[in-house]
């Protein structure tokens, strides 16, 4: 479990990043270090993109049902000015954010702010997703957390879409995606492919 550092001497801002695939508790982890910091008095805001209403479009809310309430915002940018007076900030669903936040997240931590920043690592063809690999090469902190591959027993770390639907960004649960170890997600991909070449037109 993570457990808060402590700095003696000038205050100081870090970046923690909280990865890893669909339904292995990233929400949940950072919905729980963030209650923390409000039971410590210290002033907290959370954002989110607002692109993403699957379960609330203000709350952000964990598989589980957990829930804060947040503030949805269309570009990283947006953040700079709306972080003033905080001591923490929460960011969900980091890979969703354009390229700028990083940057976005090393100003703030100038101003001696703590940032939590949960998101996918990797998209569903398991490559690296959004601005994830930048947030990860400038954290102090990174937790990578794991689902469990329902088809084996194993540690996921890849997000298999069960749907065709193609394209990066699709908004989906259950329903549209799955937690998958390496060896399940690449079986996974294998048949996909034998069953598109064999519905291909046949010259």
């Amino acid at each position: 479990m993570f457990l808060e550092p402590h700095f003696k001497g000038q205050r100081s801002g870090w970046i923690e990043v909280i990865c890893g695939s669909m339904f292995s508790g990233k929400t949940e982890e950072l919905i729980r270090r963030l209650k923390r910091s409000k039971f410590a008095n210290q002033k907290v805001e959370i954002f989110k993109p607002k692109l993403d209403t699957r379960y609330d479009d203000i709350k952000v809310v964990s598989h589980d049902s957990n829930a804060i309430l947040s503030t949805p915002v269309a570009s990283s940018k947006e953040i700079l000015t709306l972080a003033n007076g905080f001591d923490v900030i929460g960011i969900d669903e980091a890979q969703f954010f354009d390229m700028e936040l990083p940057s976005v997240c090393e100003k703030l931590v100038l101003r001696g702010i703590r940032i939590i920043v949960a998101g996918l690592d990797m998209d569903y063809k398991g490559e690296p997703f959004g601005p994830m690999p930048n947030l990860l090469a400038i954290a102090e902190y990174i937790t990578k957390v794991h689902a469990i591959c329902p088809h084996c027993g194993n540690l996921a770390v890849h997000s298999y879409r069960l749907s065709a639907e193609e394209g990066t960004v699709l908004l989906g649960e259950k329903d549209r995606y799955e937690p998958r170890c390496r060896t399940c997600y690449q079986m996974g991909n294998i048949l996909n492919f034998q069953m598109k070449k064999e519905e291909a037109p046949k010259n």
